[in-house]
């Protein structure tokens, strides 16, 4: 008997776009999982540098946001060029 699989709708996963810089692709999600309307939206930034994407940055849709960036990316000076792009994001994603 052949096992079905569900497939997931591609909104689900919080896809909001990419934007890439030399060979890294990085791409801003929104979480969607435990989603609250009286919680600030959370937001999570991978990076491909061709080792596979993983998390490098987290934030919260809130004015006095803090971001938390992840192992080498902490004080890298691409930081404030991502956040800008990823918030650009936010603002006016590519999946609508």
């Amino acid at each position: 008997m052949k096992a079905e699989t569900a497939l997931a709708h591609p909104d689900d996963d919080g896809w909001l776009g990419d934007f890439h810089r030399g060979p890294a692709v990085f791409s801003v999600y929104r979480e969607m999982v435990d989603r609250h309307p009286l919680v600030p939206d959370e937001y999570r930034i991978t990076c491909n540098d061709g080792a596979g994407p993983r998390v490098i940055c987290r934030f919260v849709d809130e004015r006095e946001m803090v971001p938390e960036w992840f192992g080498a990316w902490k004080n890298d000076e691409w930081c404030e060029w991502i956040l800008k792009r990823a918030l650009a994001l936010v603002a006016n994603p590519e999946n609508t």
